[in-house]
């Protein structure tokens, strides 16, 4: 398994953002009045509570360990939040012990509680406490990123979108600062394939379920891998990553929405015999944010609203469901995934943590070999 690169926040940094009016990166649905921002200039206050906290705490008498910490902002003050025993998702949670929390902000300071404890957050730090005052310990905020961040395509590699007007992408919009915007089709069919594309959802906190950052990559139009603002839920058959309605992601590896994402697909089409009968059923390998989601899973019918399953070989729609999702550095290699060449990692790690990336390198060797 791959492990996300992770940064410490300097707390400047979370204060220098300011709050906005109306402007570009601001879209708003008239009829429900669905705010979702797409920079983080133009965001609220609670966007810098919001994110990832880890540290080693007192989880019992006597005894401490690592937790990791998800803050989801829900608008006007209100959040969640998920306790997770040993690390983050990807990084250390034993995928059992999850807890959940409920808070509110007031003057600059969130108090989440739940789970028979206090957390109070400032933006940098969280301090845990037990429900009669006594600290437990201090988690730090920290920033991940994908390991597959910015990934090379490899030679013989179909560039679909690397910010210049798409040559092979039909009915493309570009943003003006070069993010391709959802609604858009690969301009040929695909079978077999190895695809990395990037993208980013945005800050949607009066919003909730699937009306929350929802795209999707339709694979063949028929297979859809789910794109949603699911940071801090349980992985669910309709959350990010999922193959929608159909089998969750394996662990919920979403980041908090305006951080770039990572998705790595390797996709084997159905088989189906002269007479249009399925002989096969498709399969499916996701990378989300360099952590395997899906693993050689069988796709055994059209997810959601997809077309119907056939011999008919069709595009890849990056779905449009009416919410801005960003996209950038999208690239396929087409061909039966065994016998593509293996993409290029560009392994990015803070200073304080430059030990880790050997580990990256080493894992994605091993990636490559498993391939």
């Amino acid at each position: 398994m791959m492990r996300l690169a992770i940064v410490m926040i300097v707390p400047s940094v979370l204060f220098g953002l300011t709050v906005s009016g109306t402007h570009s990166s601001v879209c708003v649905a008239a009829e429900s009045q669905r705010i979702a921002i797409t920079d983080p200039a133009e965001v609220d206050i609670d966007f810098s509570f919001q994110g990832e906290y880890l540290g080693t705490v007192r989880i019992s008498a006597g005894q401490t360990g690592r937790v990791g910490l998800q803050v989801v902002a829900r608008g006007n003050g209100r959040f969640e939040a998920a306790w997770y025993l040993g690390g983050l998702p990807g990084a250390g949670w034993n995928q059992q012990d999850r807890s959940t929390l409920d808070g509110t902000l007031d003057n600059g300071m969130l108090t989440l509680m739940g789970d028979g404890r206090m957390i109070l957050v400032d933006g940098a730090t969280a301090r845990v406490q037990d429900t009669g005052g006594t600290d437990q310990g201090v988690l730090t905020r920290v920033v991940r990123g994908s390991p597959t961040m910015g990934a090379s395509p490899p030679p013989g590699a179909i560039v679909l979108f690397d910010g210049s007007p798409p040559e092979f992408m039909d009915n493309a919009r570009v943003t003006d600062d070069g993010l391709l915007e959802v609604g858009t089709t690969t301009s040929m069919p695909v079978e077999d394939f190895h695809m990395h594309l990037e993208f980013r959802i945005p800050y949607m906190p009066n919003s909730r379920g699937q009306g929350r950052g929802n795209s999707g990559v339709y694979i063949q139009r028929r297979y859809e891998v789910q794109i949603l603002d699911s940071f801090g839920m349980e992985a669910l058959f309709d959350g990010c990553g999922s193959l929608y309605r159909q089998q969750a992601a394996d662990i919920n590896m979403s980041l908090p929405p305006l951080a770039w994402q990572t998705f790595d697909i390797w996709f084997r089409a159905a088989h189906f015999d002269s007479e249009g009968n399925k002989i096969t059923n498709a399969r499916i390998t996701v990378l989300h944010n360099g952590v395997p989601i899906h693993s050689n899973r069988e796709v055994v019918a059209k997810t959601g609203a997809g077309l119907p399953e056939g011999p008919e070989l069709l595009p890849i729609l990056l779905q449009n469901h009416r919410d801005p999702v960003h996209f950038r550095n999208i690239w396929i290699v087409l061909g039966e995934p065994e016998k593509v060449q293996p993409y290029v990692v560009r392994a990015r790690c803070a200073p304080r943590i430059g030990h880790r990336c050997q580990i990256v390198r080493r894992l994605v060797a091993r990636l490559r070999r498993c391939r």
